[in-house]
C-alpha cells in the first residue's frame, strides 16, 4: 500500500489496516466508528459531506510514522491496569518532524478534545500533528482516560505519566522534556489550561511549558453554570462532580475556574470562532482578558464565524493558525 493518495480509500479500509491497528481503535476513543455511516465513505466523500478536510493528511502521516517502527507507547504497565480498559488505553503517539532543526525547538504536546468522554485523534490528533511536523516541530499526541470519575484530574495524572515516558525516551525522541508547548482542543484545551494550575505541572514536578495553545477551549465553570441550559440543578452538579470531583460552586471558586487562576500560565495563543454552538466563545474571551490583565503574554485570534471542531483550520478562514501561533511564540 502506498500512502501518497488516500482520498479514494474508505475510512474502513484505512483504519482496518494492520499497520496501524495499535492506535486505529482509538481513532475516536470510546466510539465504535464501524457503526457510523461515514465509516464506508472515501476520505474525499467525508471531506465533501462533513467538512473534515484534514483526514487524508493525518492518516498519511500516521502510516508513515507507523512504517518506521515504534511510535505508540502505553502510559501504564499492563499489570498496573489489568481489568481497567481505560487505563490500558492511555498512551502517547510520537510524530517526529523531518526538519533537522526540530530537535532544537520545543516539542508540541498535543491533547485532542472530546468532552472527556471521547478523544478525537482522527481530526484533532493525527492531522494536527502532521501540520506541526511540517512547521518543524516534533509532536507527542496524548490519548488519555475518558468517561471516568473526576476525568480532568485523571487526565492530569495521564499527562504526568506521559512526561515520564518522554523523559525516559528523550534521546530516542530527540527532545528536551523541559522544552514543550501544550496544545489542546475543546475539553483538551481545558486540560492544557488546567495543567498550568496547582493541579498540573507543579504538582507533578514537570517543567513549566514554554507556551500554551488552547483552541476553542472550555475554561470556565462559571460560564457553564450561567450560560448552559441545564435540565435541572442535579444535571449541573453532576457535570462538576464527574469532571473535577466537587460541587459546581466549588469548581467556580477554585483553581478549576481557569480565568481566575492564570498565574502559572506561559505565553498563550488563544483561538476560537464566533458561532461556536458547542463551546461558548466567551470561554476563550474570558481567558484572554484574564491573561492580559495579569500581564502574561497573550494573543487572541477570534474567527468571524464557523463551527466547533475546526482543528487546524484547513479549508476555512482559520487556516494557518498553527503557523501564526508558533511564529508568535518564537518572538516571546
Amino acid at each position: 500500500m502506498t500512502y501518497e493518495n488516500l482520498k479514494d480509500k474508505t475510512l474502513k479500509d484505512l483504519l482496518e489496516n494492520p499497520l496501524i491497528a495499535e492506535v486505529a481503535k482509538d481513532a475516536i476513543r470510546k466510539m465504535d466508528l464501524s457503526k457510523e455511516e461515514y465509516y464506508t465513505w472515501t476520505l474525499q466523500e467525508i471531506a465533501d459531506k462533513m467538512g473534515w478536510k484534514n483526514l487524508e493528511r493525518g492518516l498519511k502521516r500516521l502510516f508513515e510514522v507507523a512504517s518506521k517502527g515504534d511510535y505508540c507507547f502505553r502510559l501504564y504497565d499492563p499489570k498496573e491496569c489489568e481489568g481497567d480498559p481505560e487505563q490500558e488505553s492511555a498512551h502517547i503517539v510520537f510524530f517526529p518532524s523531518d526538519d533537522a532543526a526540530a530537535s532544537e525547538r520545543p516539542f508540541v504536546f498535543l491533547v485532542p478534545g472530546g468532552g472527556l468522554v471521547n478523544v478525537w485523534n482522527l481530526t484533532e490528533g493525527w492531522p494536527v500533528a502532521c501540520t506541526f511536523n511540517e512547521l518543524g516541530y516534533h509532536v507527542v499526541i496524548l490519548t488519555y482516560q475518558v468517561d471516568v470519575d473526576e476525568g480532568a484530574l485523571v487526565a492530569m495524572g495521564d499527562m504526568a505519566s506521559a512526561f515520564e515516558i518522554i523523559k525516559a525516551k528523550k534521546e530516542e525522541f530527540h527532545v528536551d522534556p523541559a522544552k514543550y508547548v501544550t496544545c489542546g482542543f475543546s475539553s483538551g484545551g481545558y486540560l492544557v489550561c488546567l495543567w498550568n494550575s496547582e493541579k498540573g505541572y507543579r504538582a507533578y514536578g514537570v517543567a513549566k511549558p514554554s507556551g500554551c495553545l488552547p483552541i476553542y477551549s472550555m475554561t470556565s465553570y462559571r460560564i457553564l453554570r450561567d450560560y448552559v441550559d441545564w435540565d435541572d440543578e442535579q444535571e449541573m452538579e453532576e457535570c462538576a462532580l464527574e469532571t473535577v470531583g466537587c460541587s459546581m460552586e466549588e469548581a467556580c471558586n477554585s483553581c478549576f475556574e481557569i480565568p481566575e487562576h492564570v498565574e502559572g500560565f506561559p505565553p498563550t495563543y488563544v483561538v476560537t470562532m464566533e458561532g461556536d454552538n458547542v463551546c461558548n466563545p466567551e470561554h476563550s474571551k474570558r481567558l484572554a482578558k484574564a491573561l492580559e490583565d495579569a500581564k502574561i503574554p497573550c494573543k487572541f485570534e477570534l474567527g468571524p464565524d464557523g463551527w466547533h471542531g475546526f482543528a487546524d483550520g484547513i479549508g476555512m478562514c482559520m487556516e494557518g493558525w498553527p503557523e501564526r501561533a508558533t511564529n508568535w511564540l518564537k518572538e516571546r
